[in-house]
């Protein structure tokens, strides 16, 4: 008996292993809507929290999101009225042929039954491309809360780019295209036409050739529209060991200007004679700080693998902004324009940021003009003058005592040449 147990125990070992292998899937190379870390995660949890509605499986059933469910069921009732078609038959059927290819899509296995899962994504998909139509050709209804309150847009547009709120893009490609019409423009336009709000002062515009084949999902778009002009530039990135640049305080003690660039893309910052031009940015409350950090999110995926223009800005700018009397500098020079609240916070949005990115210094977008800045600041003179400030100039009791030595020594060297001019005059005579 004793020899029997070590084989029985041995059996049912092999009989758990085997089921859990019958139940594995290893994540397919479609993986592309993820979950932030946990440890990124509690950074700051409310950025990645859908606020209004639920989009796709990692927040649905939420009992704050359940008035938007119904919204949801509203607007496919007046789809389907305005098709004059009481079935959801075909688009059932269309979603279960792509059933496979969308949970694929998520980085977690899906505890939903099939049915379950066809009808969310019938559910969510239409929420969103009625949304769009309703925005783009104005089909709004009377009693339309969304259209209605500027507020619950804002909100459905900040939660329509959340990392963990996204479904697959061939999916809303698909049932767009089974109930377009003549009146429509392509899904990527109006899709942009609601989500460009969220920018941060900059207009979203789709890349030339963009194709919808290639979109991930709402978010991926947003991140593509955003950053595909910088893509396009020459960024000169250096292979030299990377230095980072001082607080815009510091630097403007070294006698560095900053001024605001006229170019409309976010990250073409340049660096040329002492002026530090950098475009214009917008940050309003809790949109703004959770359009970026959903979109350095979407750059730490393991699925992401092009340059990480965002986690590169968001460096930048951490290193710009060390305090609050920084913002402060760089909002007298109309680069930053805050609704965000006082200074204090929004020098601890770019450092709660930072604090989940990661960037690789070898490609880093803004080598070139930290090795400039850094150059500018360690020649000599430049160099004295911020000493200069740093030590005589930082108040105004300090700049008094400054004065006051000058003139001090400036009378006692005036005494001493009257001095010496006195004596050898009494000694010519």
């Amino acid at each position: 008996m004793a020899k029997r147990e070590p084989e029985e125990r041995a059996d049912n070992v092999s009989i758990s292993i085997t089921k859990k292998l019958a139940n594995f899937c290893h994540p397919s190379s479609e993986c592309c809507i993820f979950r932030m870390y946990d440890d990124l995660r509690r950074q700051n949890e409310k950025a990645y929290e859908p606020s209004i509605v639920a989009i796709g499986p990692y927040h649905r059933g939420k009992a704050k999101l359940k008035q938007m469910e119904e919204h949801k069921l509203w607007y496919l009732q007046q789809l389907l009225n305005r098709e004059k078609n009481n079935s959801v038959n075909e688009y059932i059927k269309a979603i279960k042929e792509l059933e496979e290819r969308a949970r694929n899509c998520y980085a977690e296995t899906i505890p939903l039954e099939s049915d379950e899962f066809v009808e969310m994504m019938l559910l969510d998909s239409f929420f969103i491309i009625e949304l769009f139509r309703k925005n783009t050709r104005r089909l709004t209804v009377e009693n339309d809360l969304i259209f209605q309150s500027h507020n619950i847009r804002t909100a459905l547009r900040r939660d329509l780019i959340l990392l963990e709120n996204q479904l697959p893009f061939f999916i809303l490609v698909r049932l767009f295209n089974m109930t377009k019409t003549d009146l429509d423009l392509e899904i990527i336009q109006i899709a942009l036409k609601f989500l460009q709000f969220n920018a941060p002062g900059h207009k979203l515009e789709a890349p030339r050739g963009i194709s919808i084949n290639n979109i991930k999902h709402l978010l991926h778009l947003v991140h593509s529209c955003w950053c595909f002009k910088f893509a396009e530039m020459n960024r000169n990135a250096t292979e030299k060991q990377l230095e980072f640049i001082n607080s815009a305080t510091e630097l403007q003690e070294s006698g560095i200007q900053f001024k605001k660039a006229e170019e409309t893309n976010l990250f073409d910052v340049k660096f040329n004679s002492g002026i530090l031009e950098i475009p214009s940015l917008t940050i309003e409350a809790e949109v703004g700080e959770s359009f970026f950090t959903n979109l350095v999110a979407f750059e730490l995926c393991p699925s992401y693998h092009a340059p990480k223009y965002v986690c590169d800005y968001a460096v930048f700018m951490n290193c710009l902004i060390n305090s609050s009397e920084d913002v402060r500098i760089l909002r007298h020079s109309g680069i930053i324009e805050s609704w965000v609240g006082d200074d204090a916070e929004l020098h601890s949005m770019w450092h709660k940021l930072f604090n989940i990115t990661t960037t690789d210094t070898k490609k880093f977008s803004y080598s070139q003009v930290f090795n400039d800045v850094n150059n500018h600041c360690k020649r000599r003179r430049n160099r004295w003058i911020a000493n200069l400030k740093r030590n005589y100039f930082n108040s105004p009791w300090a700049l008094i005592s400054f004065l006051a030595a000058t003139v001090l020594l400036l009378l006692t060297v005036a005494q001493t040449i009257f001095s010496i001019l006195s004596f050898g005059k009494g000694s010519f005579n």
